[in-house]
């Protein structure tokens, strides 16, 4: 199933996930990023559906072969040994057969396993995938609420920035002066040789990035022990977003496999984090804003994070007024949707998760919106996404003023959120 667009686009997405394959796992990009990424590797499964629908199965059932035995699943499996990129394996020394990360990133495999098994065209191979699938996230998604929601809030915590997936936003920067720098070991970065410095973290935030590896790795990655031992404890609204809608279309495609039991497991959940996702509302930014759970204060920083949300079918006044703090925002940019608020003075176009677009959080942003009737600002973000690639190419993310494509170029989620953007214009 192809979405009826430019088929010189369509055949160029599809080029560049080929081209990042690996057989039963795709990398992100060459160089850069040479291993097997957790929510990458659910975005990508989304675009490989539309050319090889086994292969996008296969695709996640890859990632969750290397789930803990806790229920954790690691946000990087070192499947091949590649010294270009840094920490490797030997600095994790997480123990587990096959090398794998110590913590873990958004859990996009609820959502993405409802869209393949909902899309399929071939109902038998769906029912099956999904049934071997359907116990491990909902595994996965309990350990969330048992290791990173102690006591029980309806919110979990993120332990590290790189487990947002958004590693060096200004959300974090407040927490991260709590984590200490002293006496780690010396290290040479392997990003930088690949990507311009200057759209990368800084030394400073990466020394903070690799004390915390090894505090958790001298626990032994204790699970049990992680949160409370953590200087750095973000309950991220964005993420906490994704684990509600994931719980939720988890419960539906365990409902339509007549698994009554873990369908009502994971609408608990869902309803539980949404109402608790209301303590991160900020009126006064119009969007969520981050948790510091060793505080108890919201982080004053409007990024992307608090507007993933809508993603999660907030109230609908939440929706709307995300619509409207991004129409706003894009009265000063070129191009949306920028990872911080273009007039907060710490926002840098081309630093990472500090200012540049990325097509993931679009999508997010744009499926919410669409269900929630927002359709004229989602259209926008469709436009201006698609605009992107055809000026800079399926680069990492982008500068939001000047398009100028950043990071790491021929960029396996970018490409599949091409195809998907191409679905959703077709639809619509």
């Amino acid at each position: 199933m192809s979405p009826a667009q430019p088929s010189s686009l369509f055949d160029h997405a599809v080029e560049v996930l080929k081209e990042n394959d690996r057989g039963t796992y795709t990398v992100p990009t060459k160089g850069l990023y040479p291993f097997q990424w957790n929510w990458d590797s659910c975005f990508t499964a989304l675009g490989q559906a539309y050319f090889d629908e086994d292969r996008a199965w296969t695709e996640m059932e890859t990632l969750f072969e290397h789930q803990w035995p806790d229920g954790m699943v690691p946000h990087i499996v070192f499947h091949v040994n590649d010294d270009g990129y840094f920490p490797g394996p030997d600095v994790w020394n997480t123990g587990r057969p096959t090398p794998t990360s110590g913590i873990t990133q958004p859990p996009i495999a609820g959502f993405a396993l409802r869209k393949l098994f909902e899309r399929s065209t071939h109902r038998a191979l769906a029912d099956r995938r999904a049934l071997a699938l359907l116990p491990k996230i909902d595994k996965w998604f309990e350990w969330f609420y048992a290791a990173r929601d102690p006591q029980g809030e309806g919110l979990v915590a993120l332990l590290h920035p790189w487990e947002a997936g958004r590693d060096n936003s200004i959300d974090w920067d407040e927490a991260f002066e709590r984590v200490p720098t002293e006496g780690i070991a010396p290290y040479s970065r392997r990003d930088t040789q690949h990507a311009d410095p200057a759209h990368r973290p800084t030394k400073a935030q990466y020394d903070r990035y690799l004390w915390l590896v090894e505090h958790f790795r001298s626990l032994g990655w204790d699970n049990s022990k992680l949160h409370d031992a953590s200087p750095f404890q973000l309950v991220d609204a964005g993420f906490n977003a994704v684990l509600i809608r994931g719980c939720k279309d988890l419960a539906a495609v365990a409902e339509a496999l007549g698994d009554t039991e873990t369908a009502a497991r994971n609408r608990a959940r869902a309803a539980k984090g949404a109402a608790a996702l209301e303590r991160l509302w900020s009126a006064e930014h119009g969007q969520y804003l981050c948790l510091d759970r060793r505080t108890g204060q919201l982080v004053a920083s409007a990024s992307i994070g608090g507007l993933i949300p809508v993603f999660a079918a907030i109230p609908a006044e939440r929706a709307a007024a995300i619509a409207r703090t991004i129409m706003r925002q894009a009265e000063r940019l070129r191009y949306v949707v920028a990872s911080q608020d273009p007039a907060d003075s710490r926002f840098d176009a081309k630093r990472y998760w500090r200012g540049p677009v990325w097509l993931v959080c679009n999508y997010l942003i744009v499926d919410g919106l669409l269900a929630a009737g927002e359709r004229e600002t989602a259209e926008l973000i469709i436009r201006s996404s698609l605009e992107l690639i055809e000026q800079s190419g399926f680069a990492e993310y982008y500068d939001p003023v000047t398009g100028e494509p950043c990071g790491g170029g021929r960029f396996t989620w970018t490409a599949a959120m091409v195809l998907e953007f191409l679905a959703i214009k077709a639809r619509n």
